[in-house]
């Protein structure tokens, strides 16, 4: 007998800024609403942190994660072709792979759903008799202006960023040239018509499902919905259903981390980190340490390797799993090597431990702390360092030979790296934490210590911030994060930025320290008014989530409206077998 229970299938694009908000609506549709989910997902490579948010045994009842083939894009693309013209090719390619699967299920979807990049797949939804929607895993500013963008295209001439006045979008807040999407920056390139595109094709849905809610963006909702001239390109009802945030990591190897938050006092310390994909240049690190060292605050760094040129150049390639595992590393084997905050090895051991982890050819992430003789304990290091920034407690040119296959972490007290000032981790050592490359970034933000996210304003990141009542220092890099960082600022009253964009000038110290002090400082004008907008938006975002909530009934009309009669047609099916 074929089960009665509404099936929606799920279809997510690349990169882990689309897969958690996927992730969790096909979790919130499961265990809130009763419905079979499957996810269809489409991965570049198989990196730590998406095994672990795809792995079946950690999915609830009713959810099935199933990934596609991996499509060959390499006669397709080019070292030049951009983000979106890139997630385009290869979900075009990887339709073959959907409509198999798609046949191959007992129980046919009635509903399916797309993130924002996979609409050329509706023509396969068409052919199941599925009714389809786009997900979009952003702003209703940011749906308006893609959805808008086409009648742009033929009212403005020139760039978009030359132009002298902001672009109109019917009944939102105009957009200022200097914060409109990477793709409308060169209206030549062919990420520009993709994204063109796929605007057009949002209104090809049934409804555009959106990870916002009412009272964060009761303006632009209300654009898309009632305004004239916009309710006639949209076409389509419009469904906000978030918050949608990634729960709380479990405990992992940054328990040290959580264990020195715990020791802080309440809203003391900034959290500091761009995301997966974000990274600065070598000069704004330099300034960013040397902002939160005059700043005086308390503060938790995310650091990545300074790369010179767009902040977002790691989009596929970086990243980390629960345990910390940097996803620039390759699959298989790695060992996690730690003796908690207060154990140390002699030197000679170091030594050996060194050479066998060296020899064994595996993947590890080491924990290191300096070598004392006699009893095990804690203490700072003190020991200089190689041309290659060997401590002089290990082997020379260890990191240098080990650099592909093991990450060494001086959590505590480590011979400062090139890129930070000299000797800012030992003046710094009392106040602040950096971090490399990874850190549970939910459970942080919703530590009683947190106070301030400094953040590229990623939507999952915003979310996450806005959810747990922490206000932010806006600091966008790539995509749609500098419409993110004014709403913030201007709309929603929950973060400051700086005076000239990140992507267009270094931000000097001084501009930091000011920027974190205001977030910081209880005394400092405006940081009341922020704290308490971010708990007002805290408490709202709860309530549309809950039962009876504006992102519920929301939710909860997509499934009656559209499914209701395909639903019943399953039943009578049943009745009469």
């Amino acid at each position: 007998m074929e089960s009665t229970k509404l099936h929606a299938a799920i279809l997510s694009s690349p990169g882990m800024g689309h897969l958690v908000p996927v992730l969790e609506l096909g979790k919130r549709l499961a265990t809130h609403h009763g419905l079979e989910v499957t996810i269809l997902v489409v991965t570049t490579h198989s990196s730590p942190a998406e095994s672990q948010l795809l792995d079946p045994s950690t999915a609830p009842k009713h959810l099935r994660i199933l990934q596609l083939p991996p499509v060959d894009i390499s006669s397709l693309v080019n070292p030049d072709t951009k983000i979106v013209t890139l997630l385009a090719i290869i979900m075009r390619q990887a339709r073959p792979s959907l409509r198999s699967a798609l046949c191959a299920m007992e129980h046919r979807p009635a509903m399916f759903i797309v993130d924002l990049f996979g609409s050329e797949a509706f023509e396969i939804a068409n052919e199941f008799n599925m009714s389809k929607y786009v997900f979009v895993t952003s702003t209703a500013w940011f749906t308006a202006l893609t959805i808008y963008c086409h009648v742009l295209d033929k009212e403005v001439e020139g760039e978009y960023v030359d132009q002298n006045e902001p672009l109109s979008l019917p009944g939102c807040k105009p957009v200022r040239p200097e914060d409109v999407v990477d793709p409308m920056l060169d209206r030549t390139n062919q990420d520009y018509y993709e994204y063109m595109r796929i605007g057009v094709e949002y209104s090809l849905s049934d409804g555009i499902l959106m990870n916002t809610w009412e009272d964060l963006e009761g303006t632009s909702l209300k654009a898309l919905r009632d305004h004239k001239i916009m309710r006639s390109i949209v076409k389509v009802p419009v469904y906000p259903i978030g918050p949608l945030t990634k729960p709380v990591e479990p405990a992992g190897p940054n328990s040290e981390l959580l264990e020195w938050l715990d020791k802080q006092p309440s809203e003391s310390v900034i959290y500091v980190s761009f995301g997966s994909g974000g990274t600065l240049s070598a000069e704004q690190t330099i300034e960013l340490a040397w902002g939160l060292e005059l700043s005086q605050q308390r503060f938790v760094w995310v650091l990545r390797p300074p790369i010179e040129g767009h902040g977002g150049s790691s989009f596929f390639t970086s990243g980390s799993g629960p345990d910390g595992t940097p996803d620039c590393l390759p699959d298989g084997f790695l060992i996690y090597v730690s003796f908690g905050s207060g154990g140390t090895l002699s030197a000679e051991q170091t030594i050996e431990l060194v050479w066998g982890l060296e020899l064994s050819q595996q993947r590890f992430v080491w924990v290191l702390r300096p070598p004392i003789e006699g009893h095990g304990g804690s203490s700072f290091f003190t020991s200089g360092s190689g041309p290659d920034g060997t401590p002089d407690c290990l082997p020379d040119g260890f990191l240098t030979r080990t650099h592909n296959v093991g990450v060494v972490v001086p959590l505590w007290a480590p011979q400062t790296p090139d890129c930070l000032p000299d000797g800012f981790l030992t003046r710094t050592h009392n106040v602040g934490v950096v971090v490399p490359l990874w850190a549970p970034q939910v459970k942080i933000l919703s530590h009683p210590s947190v106070g301030g996210f400094l953040s590229h304003c990623g939507w999952n990141s915003t979310l996450e911030s806005v959810s747990n009542g922490v206000p932010m220092i806006a600091w966008p890099l790539y995509a749609e994060q500098r419409m993110n960082a004014t709403m913030l600022e201007e709309e929603l009253g929950v973060a400051v930025k700086p005076k000239v964009l990140p992507t267009k000038k270094v931000v000097r110290r001084e501009e930091i320290e000011e920027m974190v002090t205001i977030v910081m400082e209880s005394n400092k004008h405006g940081r009341k008014e922020m704290k308490e907008r971010a708990k007002e938006l805290k408490n709202s975002g709860k309530n549309a989530l809950s039962k009876g909530g504006s992102s519920y009934k929301s939710m909860c009309e997509v499934i009656n409206k559209d499914c209701q009669l395909r639903l019943e047609s399953h039943k009578l099916q049943a009745l009469q077998q």
